[in-house]
């Protein structure tokens, strides 16, 4: 989750491009609070950078936004070790 806040766009596998998608919509829809409280558990749960970011820089642009703030791209390809399929999650 840090690595795709602090990056914007990270490339997985389609497994964990789905467990990574749910966990950073709630950590957006916490960090639109925009309290004390909020900035706290960000903290508690992310790396300190990572928190901040979230916090300061992607969270304002998604205000008017209900949900959906990121969206996984299925590629053709194929990780070289075990052939499991590779998708890239990005914010919208």
């Amino acid at each position: 989750m840090a690595n795709l806040i602090l990056k914007g766009k990270i490339e997985t596998t389609d497994t964990r491009a789905k467990e990574i998608k749910s966990r950073v919509e709630k950590m957006v829809t916490l960090a639109k609070k925009q309290n004390l409280a909020s900035m706290r558990l960000l903290v508690s749960r992310l790396p300190k950078k990572a928190a901040l970011k979230l916090y300061n820089d992607i969270a304002p642009k998604y205000l008017e936004r209900k949900g959906g703030y990121t969206k996984i791209t299925k590629t053709a390809k194929k990780r070289i070790g075990d052939s499991s399929k590779v998708s890239i999650i990005e914010f919208v």
